[in-house]
């Protein structure tokens, strides 16, 4: 059996990163709208959220609540800094 392999697309280390640094400035869970509202990344909320579901998926990012937005998790931190 092959294991799957943990890709972070070019947009999916973009999104992490605005995350990241959203999160560690504001101290609250990042929405899907802020981050699709960064001058640099030019895709609808919807696609960040889909995003934000891959990595939340792949132990990156965490919500508190359903209907909260997304924080870094431990190994999203660590991605971030390396």
């Amino acid at each position: 059996m092959s294991e799957e392999v943990d890709i972070l697309t070019p947009r999916r280390q973009f999104v992490l990163g605005l995350i990241v640094r959203n999160y560690i400035e504001s101290a609250a869970p990042v929405s899907s709208r802020s981050v699709s509202m960064h001058p640099g990344l030019d895709v609808s909320s919807a696609t960040v959220r889909n995003e934000m579901a891959y990595l939340e998926e792949h132990g990156y990012l965490t919500h508190p609540h359903t209907s909260a937005g997304r924080i870094p998790t431990e190994k999203g931190y660590r991605y971030f800094v390396e």
